[in-house]
């Protein structure tokens, strides 16, 4: 009898573990096996007494945890990955923006030079107009752009100048130039 119990114990166990099902489920199963062999004993039979039990339960806790940490392990592959991916994801992004950026940098500094050049071609023909005509003009442009002009242009070409133009204009000029020191 009591092989027979033990048998029908081990069998439920090795199929439990075999198709990976929960082990509570083969406590309950070895107690129900347990318990109707308690009954038969109880009938007329000598008491059987399950065999191995502590070594099963600890058996099934062991089994328990380390499809635990199978399973943790398993989700801290696919967070590792996601993480992988995002990380890359991140990187081609920083790889884009920095390109971009670059490209800017290279449109800013072409319009900048280009602005430059074309700014030092009027100051030469500024330059080279008498002053009395250049005086003419200058006063039709704007403040900023006139005083920007002054600053640029050579003293002589300057002290030229300053006697056509209009003279609130060049009170400015000359305020910005003291104060600026």
């Amino acid at each position: 009898m009591k092989k027979f119990i033990f048998l029908i114990s081990l069998t439920i166990i090795m199929l439990l573990w075999l198709s990976d099902m929960d082990f509570s489920s083969v406590r309950r199963g070895a107690q129900a096996a347990s318990q109707t062999a308690s009954k038969t004993a109880e009938r007329g039979a000598v008491r059987a007494v399950s065999p191995s039990r502590p070594e099963s339960d600890e058996a099934a806790a062991l089994e328990t945890k380390r499809q635990q940490l199978m399973e943790k392990e398993a989700a801290l592959k696919v967070k590792e990955e996601e993480l992988n991916k995002m990380s890359a994801s991140l990187e081609s992004r920083i790889n884009g923006l920095n390109a971009a950026r670059k490209a800017m940098d290279a449109s800013v500094q072409a319009k900048k030079k280009e602005e430059s050049e074309r700014f030092k071609k009027m100051l030469k023909i500024y330059k080279s107009l008498r002053p009395e005509e250049a005086g003419k003009l200058l006063d039709k442009l704007d403040e900023s752009l006139v005083i920007e002009m002054l600053d640029r242009m050579d003293q002589k070409t300057v002290v030229k100048l300053i006697p056509y133009l209009n003279q609130p204009r060049v009170l400015t000029w000359t305020r910005e130039n003291i104060v600026a020191r």
